[in-house]
């Protein structure tokens, strides 16, 4: 076992490392830039289309509101907790700056995405619509490229046991044993029937429950954040001067926190932000494909306030809590660290936000992935794979509630590097489709 750990570390190394985090930046300004910054300057319209997008206008199967909140409940889970600390951990306070970087370039990414979901999307033959990156791949680039439709298929399918269902499930085991002292068989066990009584239902009731749950945690995630920044409005100043001063510049060791090249920084900025706002890796277009609409461009605008909401708005507000706390800079890490500043801001209530959010987050978070592995077993097996994943899936959660994960953790994230990989590349070599459907969308705008 510790020489399959060494390999898949290896491995993992390699599929992080520079070249991995260039292309998912690279890529990113590639499609902002062709775009002609499009998705800084249409924010205010994607989100007055999120709200018109409450109601349902075109073929599909859920509304264009609740596919977001489907893709959000996927993106919103311990990547805005535990992976924003580990991130200022690692890297130091500039990783938050690149964590922004990635998010900003990341809005065209997870806009393009959402594109080719909606413009390449089929019915499958239950009659429920179907895409994302094995779909754009098929129709898009055409049979040669299949092979490429299946190898993301089959890296997303195994990505979410790890990632979307085992961690998730670990992670809240773990908070409740600690401030509640709850037996993780039992979290485990509670979890699993919570998770297979919605499964029954398949996209309709994950995005239901994905429409009133995400708002609701996001909400009152935001306000306790804003919250303790508030109480400390006076520290805000050095906190942003310590994120963009060591955005370039190496970080002093402090206290238990052991110093951080600049590399560091952008590392774990980079890789972070992906795992957080998960901009490239393929796996909100899978749910913004079954979105209600008669056009790719206006769920794509929708799709892109997934990133700016997950990353500027949320990760933000906790990087901030950890710092004006000065939590940072002791021994802690993950969201240990999280809940540590925001207990210490606010006494007796800000640990118990982190908790609530850390449980939520990461119920809505196994909701989400579940919906996008079983389009990916889907696509390589048939509907007929569709229970039996089903089944699996729910009876992973107690299992990873129960074990150390740390071989499931870098497996898992090692499988979601390897999922961007064939995502990148339809992208890029579908950019002049997506460029074209942005142009024409906005001429007859402009006409009507």
């Amino acid at each position: 076992m510790e020489f399959i750990t060494e390999i898949v570390g290896k491995v993992n190394s390699i599929a992080w490392g520079p070249p991995m985090l260039m292309l998912i930046l690279g890529v990113g300004l590639f499609l902002t830039i062709g775009l002609m910054f499009m998705p800084m300057r249409k924010l205010g319209y994607g989100f007055s289309l999120l709200w018109q997008g409450r109601q349902q206008n075109g073929a599909g199967d859920i509304s264009p509101f609740n596919a977001l909140m489907t893709s959000l409940s996927a993106t919103i889970g311990t990547g805005n907790i535990a992976g924003v600390a580990t991130a200022i951990y690692l890297g130091g306070p500039g990783a938050l700056f690149w964590m922004w970087c990635t998010a900003l370039v990341g809005m065209a990414t997870k806009y393009s995405e959402a594109v080719c979901a909606v413009h390449y999307r089929e019915v499958d033959e239950n009659k429920n619509h179907i895409g994302g990156p094995m779909y754009y791949i098929k129709n898009g680039l055409g049979s040669e490229w299949i092979w490429l439709g299946s190898l993301f298929a089959f890296f997303g399918a195994f990505a979410g046991f790890g990632i979307g269902n085992m961690v998730q499930a670990n992670s809240v085991a773990d908070v409740l044993q600690s401030n509640f002292e709850v037996d993780p068989k039992i979290t485990g066990f509670v979890m699993a029937i919570l998770v297979g009584l919605v499964l029954i239902g398949g996209i309709r009731w994950i995005a239901e429950v994905a429409g009133k749950l995400v708002p609701t945690m996001a909400i009152l995630y935001v306000i306790g954040g804003i919250a303790i920044l508030i109480l400390n409005a006076n520290k805000i100043p050095d906190a942003l001067s310590l994120v963009f001063t060591y955005a370039f510049t190496p970080a002093a060791a402090e206290g238990g926190f052991a110093g951080a090249a600049v590399w560091m920084a952008i590392r774990f900025g980079v890789a972070r932000g992906v795992f957080s706002n998960e901009a490239g890796l393929g796996s909100a277009p899978i749910a913004h494909a079954a979105a209600q609409t008669d056009s790719p461009v206006r769920q794509g605008l929708i799709a892109m306030l997934g990133t700016f909401i997950d990353t500027i708005i949320i990760c933000t507000i906790t990087g901030l809590v950890i710092l004006v706390s000065g939590a940072w800079t002791g021994d802690v890490s993950g969201a240990s660290l999280s809940s540590m500043a925001f207990e210490q801001a606010l006494p007796d209530l800000g640990g118990y936000i982190v908790t609530f959010g850390l449980v939520l987050f990461a119920f809505t978070t196994m909701l989400g992935w579940s919906f996008y592995g079983e389009k990916c077993v889907q696509y390589l097996f048939g509907v007929h794979a569709i229970i039996p994943f089903r089944l699996l899936w729910v009876l992973a959660i107690p299992i990873g509630a129960m074990m150390k994960l740390d071989f499931v953790w870098l497996l898992a994230d090692t499988l979601n590097a390897l999922m961007a990989l064939p995502n990148l590349i339809a992208l890029v070599l579908l950019s002049p489709v997506i460029f074209k459907l942005t142009r024409d969308y906005f001429a007859q705008q402009q006409n009507s």
